[in-house]
């Protein structure tokens, strides 16, 4: 049916009979009859306006609400309707020069009702949206007051926010890259070493240097035995994740996929970029969430010159919750700057953030809605599982999988029990809105902000905790695209750290010593351990020549302590990353992880190799984002195209 085909005059008020009025006392709200009236009156049938007032009643929405999320009905045609019913001029198209950028113009995008237009040779016009439940009083108004429609017109709420983002879009960008560093410099990465910092640096090397020189023998000793112990005390939180693990296996989260009135606005937020294989994918997998069309706010965030994905995406049938977001072309480009772009965006009370190739649980909002309602205020964020799909395509893969299982089954839960901080994953965390504005949302120049947002937030007074629905993931499987992503990550790391650390009074007051001791062993330790690794297996080889081959160690092997912390700090990393993995999987996916697990000594050097190339990155560029490539994934799960 066409909107407006059965239109012969003013909407005719319904009377509410027991025969057309469901059970919900919602449909004798006065304005809930001025909606079905007015629908009935713009040519909308009788089963049409059933069919979205039971929606409606099931999700406490709107039946206007639930007629455009429904997608049969194009925007543009249902808000003509209006404009003839109202004997006002319809904009279809609005020209973002006509909108002046001012102060609280993003208001428009979360609620896009009015906006004034601005033309060079006639008067100024406001474009206002009209709601059916007011449509009847407007008209009346304007008939009582025929001289108001000289500057009024009716547009759609899509063109208002479209003509919104491209008015802003120099005051946005300027404020996602500048606001954290404007407002709280220690706390931005764009300072890669504060003087202090430097300073601290550069006396320590110098320190080095002359001991060094002076008393090589001694000086390598210390220096041996301290890296170690430090090597060492980083294994101390696996070794207590594996008996975590042990003691606590907590069933699964009990949801419902029965529809309650009481659900809010969720948004969800995807960053893309050069994404255009994976996009159809990306859009059916946000789809099956368990979540009503009316309430999901889903932002496909581009960057504005990456035409092939803006393309790719325009060729879908995206719904009327999709939105594609343009973030002007600027640097840093990075993910968390195009997410903090479209932040003030988002309408949801909830928000989560995906990747591009991910495949989230669909009640997984779901799960995190109830969890956030049943937890305290301080809880701000919820970090879902991390499940890796193709671990039997190379020992890359495998490896990459057991580390995630590990991670996201073991680890962060166990942190998350002992109410200690935790470093985020990229994708799959679910946050309180409010909260994530208010704590500056993410570091455009921290090239692992979900690490860094996360301990922002814990030194705020706020905790992470973790939910159990996956998110489906592939992890990459040549050595040349592992190596690009995690060079990245230890760079982000090392940023995270420098942030963190930056003023240690500061550091030691907001988390505490048991959060700062958790934290150095967690990110302080990854990184030592990934870069010291090489050289531990240089020092245990030294030790055990000395041992095999010098006549003193024939007392035995008390006489070289070091050598067996060596040998623990060695196979205590090999054997917790197994260890931890596979105890952590189903039994399905030690199938497809195979005996690729022997390969773990051969992924922890080449670990050493990206942690000494983010070094380095670090210098010369520290906030380039090496761009991870995905390719979309057959039904069969794990297998590609």
């Amino acid at each position: 049916m066409r909107v407006g085909e059965y239109f012969h005059g003013p909407p005719v008020r319904h009377t509410t009979t027991a025969a057309s009025a469901p059970a919900s006392s919602s449909f004798h709200d006065g304005s809930r009859g001025e909606e079905i009236a007015a629908l009935s009156g713009l040519g909308f049938g009788k089963p049409m306006i059933q069919r979205w007032i039971k929606r409606a009643d099931a999700h406490g929405t709107s039946v206007e609400a639930e007629l455009l999320a429904d997608g049969s009905i194009r925007e543009d045609a249902y808000f003509s309707a209006m404009a003839r019913f109202l004997r006002l001029p319809f904009i279809a198209k609005i020209d973002p020069a006509s909108i002046v950028d001012m102060d609280h113009l993003d208001i428009q995008l979360l609620h896009p009702n009015q906006i004034r237009l601005t033309h060079a040779k006639k008067a100024p016009q406001v474009a206002i949206v009209p709601e059916a439940a007011k449509l009847s009083a407007l008209a009346a108004l304007l008939d009582r007051l025929p001289g108001l429609r000289q500057g009024l017109a009716v547009t759609t709420p899509s063109q208002i926010r479209s003509g919104v983002w491209l008015a802003g879009a120099a005051r946005r960008s300027r404020i996602a890259v500048s606001d954290l560093f404007e407002t709280h410099a220690h706390g931005s990465a764009r300072i890669v070493l504060s003087g202090a910092q430097g300073f601290m640096a550069g006396g320590l090397i110098v320190a080095l240097a002359v001991m060094l020189l002076f008393a090589p023998g001694p000086s390598l000793s210390a220096l041996h035995i301290v890296l170690s112990l430090l090597y060492l005390s980083s294994l101390l939180l696996r070794i207590a994740a594996l008996l975590h693990l042990k003691r606590c296996r907590r069933p699964a989260t009990r949801t419902t996929n029965i529809d309650r009135p009481d659900l809010p606005v969720y948004t969800v937020m995807v960053a893309l970029y050069r994404e255009a294989d994976v996009v159809g994918q990306l859009v059916n997998s946000l789809e099956r969430l368990d979540w009503p069309p009316a309430l999901l706010d889903i932002k496909l965030i581009c960057e504005a010159d990456d035409t092939e994905t803006i393309t790719a995406l325009l060729a879908l049938p995206l719904k009327p919750h999709f939105e594609i977001v343009h973030v002007p072309a600027c640097q840093p480009r990075t993910k968390p700057k195009a997410l903090t772009y479209a932040l003030p965006a988002a309408r949801g009370e909830f928000l989560t953030i995906y990747d591009a190739e991910d495949r989230p649980h669909s009640q997984q909002l779901r799960e995190a809605f109830q969890r956030f309602r049943e937890s305290d205020d301080d809880i701000a964020c919820l970090q879902a599982p991390l499940v890796i799909t193709n671990a039997q395509q190379s020992a890359f893969s495998a490896i990459f999988a057991l580390e995630y299982s590990g991670l996201f089954r073991a680890l962060l839960p166990m942190l998350a029990a002992y109410r200690l901080p935790l470093p985020l994953g990229g994708t799959s965390n679910h946050f309180r809105t409010k909260t994530l504005i208010d704590a500056g949302g993410w570091d455009p120049f921290n090239v692992t902000e979900d690490a860094d947002l996360g301990l922002r937030l814990y030194r705020r007074g706020y905790r992470t905790a973790t939910i159990d629905r996956q998110t489906l993931e592939d992890a990459p499987t040549s050595l040349r695209v592992w190596l690009g992503q995690r060079t990245r990550w230890y760079k982000g790391w090392m940023q995270t750290w420098l942030v963190t650390t930056r003023n240690p009074a500061d550091h030691l007051r907001q988390m505490g010593w048991r959060g700062a001791l958790a934290f150095h062993l967690l990110i302080g330790g990854m990184l030592v351990s990934a870069l010291l690794h090489p050289l531990l297996l240089v020092a245990f080889a030294a030790g055990l020549y000395a041992i095999l081959y010098t006549p003193s160690a024939l007392a035995g092997l008390l006489h070289h302590p070091m050598t067996i912390i060596d040998s623990v700090n060695i196979l205590g990393s090999y054997i917790l990353l197994v260890q931890l993995g596979l105890r952590s999987m189903t039994s399905h996916e030690r199938r497809l992880v195979g005996w690729r697990w022997t390969a773990v000594p051969l992924y922890w050097m080449m670990t050493s190799v990206a942690a000494w190339k983010a070094l380095n990155e670090l210098r010369t560029k520290p906030f380039f984002w090496n761009k991870t490539p995905h390719r979309p994934v057959d039904a069969t799960i794990g297998t590609k195209k």
